[in-house]
């Protein structure tokens, strides 16, 4: 899945990007402000979750419950310093609960993430566009 797209068609975009993925850890790629909590954001939304998404920054998990029952993980690793940290948090029992698990900066805990996760990556074009790649494993 190669798309580009602007915030107005983030439902379908949020949509398209859950059935083209074959699992459920998805790893978001992209420059700080591109986009990546915001789809997170509407991926969470279009999965069912009551809760309103935010970036676990200082927390490093955030968990959601969808209308179904079913648990979303949202992680965000942009300051941790050691995967080490990551593993202190149990990060894979969440990795392998086959739950969703939607990661920011994976970059971070690289020797960490399974190795059939789908890596998209949201690359700014201007102020109004995105452009969103779908990769697996």
């Amino acid at each position: 899945m190669n798309v580009d797209y602007s915030i107005d068609e983030l439902n379908d975009i949020a949509k398209k990007v859950l059935a083209k993925s074959k699992h459920k850890i998805l790893l978001f790629n992209g420059e700080m402000g591109v986009g990546k909590t915001t789809l997170i954001k509407e991926l969470c939304k279009v999965l069912g979750s009551t809760e309103i998404a935010s970036s676990p920054t200082f927390s490093l998990v955030n968990e959601y419950e969808t209308n179904k029952g079913e648990i979303i993980y949202h992680f965000d690793f942009y300051r941790i310093e050691d995967e080490e940290e990551a593993l202190d948090i149990g990060v894979e029992d969440y990795f392998y609960s086959n739950n969703w698990c939607l990661i920011e900066w994976s970059e971070n805990i690289k020797n960490l993430v399974p190795l059939n996760a789908v890596n998209i990556q949201i690359t700014a074009i201007n102020n109004n566009l995105r452009n969103i790649q779908l990769t697996e494993n």
